[in-house]
């Protein structure tokens, strides 16, 4: 196995498959950032999502896609151009997954594509150890999705992190009290018809606890980009305010905890969760 990604695998300390599968899956996902600054992805586009937060500020839960936003608008925005400096990168290290590109959608400002791979091949490069090895479907494929937003609501900063492994390399990202309000954004708008995404309520939390800082100028863009404030006047805090009480209310707890709960290591973090317990924590966001 090659010298930097043993290094990266060490801090996972892994005890089983699922463990193995999740530090795999990281590991890719920071050779994809890697080979994406080789190929001058940064010089446009910005780091931002879920993904960004446990890369680069260790939010303690596990996240599937590597999502960006460009610096501004461009519709003839191509992300096929910047996927081979990934997959090389990607052989480089020994690991051979195939990039798929999926037909962007004249609705959509999102282009998408997928990285993908037999599990077991992978998890082989990392030199798991046989028994683990053997415990994973032979059909099991690992994926990693890749979005670009082509078409950024204004009103946000962003800032160049650097990472060390598996190189020194730099990562251009969205600043947290932007993040925050796309995050907001998601807690406030985001229409899953009757399912309810607990990761959203997680890393508020995280949010409020580590960086309570809010954009609303940004969180305001956002909502009127998707149609979610209409209003001639600013959207001003006590606006806010009652939009996230309101959200709250209507929060199914029981789900929400569940479906984030195959994301986190303890779930007794999620115990205290209750309707009060968010209206609690929503207070202590702080608008600027």
């Amino acid at each position: 196995m090659n010298d930097a990604i043993a290094k990266m695998l060490e801090k996972y300390a892994c005890q089983n498959a699922d463990d193995y599968i999740r530090a795999l899956r990281e590991i890719l996902q920071e050779i994809a950032l890697l080979g994406l600054w080789r190929g001058k992805f940064f010089d446009k586009a910005a780091f931002y999502g879920g993904t960004a937060l446990r890369i680069l500020h260790r939010l303690p839960r596990f996240s599937e896609d590597l999502d960006f936003t460009l610096i501004e608008p461009m519709p003839d925005f191509d992300l096929s151009g910047y996927l081979a400096p990934v997959q090389k990168e990607l052989a480089a290290f020994g690991f051979e997954l195939r990039v798929e590109v999926r037909a962007k959608t004249l609705d959509s400002p999102v282009q998408s594509a997928f990285l993908k791979g037999d599990t077991f091949s992978q998890l082989l490069v990392i030199e798991v150890a046989e028994p683990v090895v053997q415990s994973i479907h032979p059909g099991r494929v690992m994926k990693i999705k890749i979005e670009v937003d082509t078409d950024p609501p204004p009103d946000f900063t962003t800032h160049t992190r650097y990472l060390l492994n598996p190189i020194p390399f730099a990562v251009r990202a969205v600043d947290l009290p932007d993040l925050f309000a796309g995050k907001m954004h998601a807690v406030l708008c985001r229409r899953w018809k009757r399912r309810v995404k607990g990761r959203d309520w997680y890393d508020f939390l995280w949010y409020v606890s580590h960086h309570p800082q809010l954009h609303l100028a940004h969180l305001e863009q956002r909502m009127r980009q998707s149609g979610d404030w209409k209003e001639k006047a600013a959207l001003a805090e006590p606006a806010f305010r009652r939009r996230l009480n309101e959200a709250i209310d209507r929060l199914d707890i029981h789900q929400a905890r569940a479906e984030v709960e195959p994301f986190i290591r303890n779930p007794d973090a999620l115990l205290v969760w209750s309707q009060d317990f968010f209206r609690d924590v929503g207070g202590r966001i702080q608008t600027i």
